[in-house]
């Protein structure tokens, strides 16, 4: 099996590390480490001769068959970047915080990679966003996607901006605000949720727009179909406004237009069958846990 590994630091991850390794090692995998993150652990893990075996990537093609991602969802929505449209799975492996998508427990290592060498496991199929912009924005051009969302915010001001919003060419609403959030399914967990939005699950073909502590009081969290085709136009006291793409960052002037749409292609997760979006949820927001006794 040929894996990827990648990870954006190695800081209290040395047992995790460790433990992954030599798995690997004893299944004699094909193991390939991104550059700079086999640059950080070099020193510390003795990796020309321990793992001598192992190799570096700076990009990947479609010759792996998995991608390990180290470290909370943060590091998975980077680590798409390098997986891109090539259909390669992506399992986490936990060591942030919440982990709606790294999903792995450092001490469920071995057990979950036992059932996916011996395949025992099922894909999630995720939705992305893209964009357009016009005119063209040389920073949003090849990574012009994302897996949770794509939002607008003011920058370099404490004033509100104001999005107008068409839906397939139709005027929805002018959204006066500290910004706007258009999530995937998947991204509703995420910054989404934590502006009022809804709870979507991964496997509906829906997207949610949700404004950023709106000055409009009415102004609500709208879902709709995934095939709609979002405008955006923003005004502001300031030229510019910042746009991100999951954690990816780019400014923009306010004569841009902003067009967003479900991407051509979707990023395979691995989940085990012990596993479920519901479970998920369940523990990681502790529903149903009372408290009180």
């Amino acid at each position: 099996m040929k894996i990827a590994i990648y990870s954006q630091n190695f800081k209290k991850k040395e047992s995790t590390i460790k433990t992954l390794f030599d798995y690997l090692l004893d299944k004699a995998a094909d193991v390939f480490i991104e550059n700079q993150f086999y640059r950080q652990i070099d020193k510390h893990f003795d990796l020309k001769n321990q793992y001598k075996t192992f190799e570096t990537f700076q990009s990947l093609d479609n010759s792996f068959d998995l991608l390990i991602s180290m470290g909370g969802d943060g590091t998975i929505l980077r680590a798409i970047t390098y997986v891109s449209n090539l259909s390669i799975p992506i399992i986490g492996i936990n060591t942030g915080r919440l982990g709606f998508l790294a999903t792995i427990q450092t001490n469920q290592i071995e057990s979950a990679l036992d059932s996916i060498f011996e395949g025992d496991y099922k894909i999630s199929e995720r939705s992305l966003l893209c964009i357009e912009t016009k005119p063209e924005n040389k920073d949003l051009i090849q990574l012009n996607f994302a897996l949770n969302e794509i939002a607008v915010s003011r920058k370099n001001t404490t004033s509100m901006i104001t999005v107008h919003t068409h839906l397939d060419g139709e005027y929805l609403t002018s959204y006066w605000s500290d910004g706007l959030i258009v999530s995937s399914p998947t991204g509703s967990t995420g910054y989404s949720l934590s502006c009022g939005g809804p709870v979507i699950s991964p496997a509906a073909k829906s997207f949610v727009i949700t404004p950023i502590a709106p000055h409009n009081l009415s102004a609500r969290p709208l879902i709709i179909p995934d095939d709609t085709e979002i405008q955006l136009k923003v005004d502001g006291r300031e030229e510019f406004y910042l746009i991100s793409l999951d954690s990816r960052i780019a400014t923009l002037h306010n004569s841009t237009i902003v067009t967003i749409k479900k991407a051509d292609f979707k990023i395979k997760m691995i989940e085990l069958h012990s596993e479920s979006f519901i479970d998920t949820l369940r523990k990681k927001l502790l529903w149903g846990e009372d408290k009180r006794n």
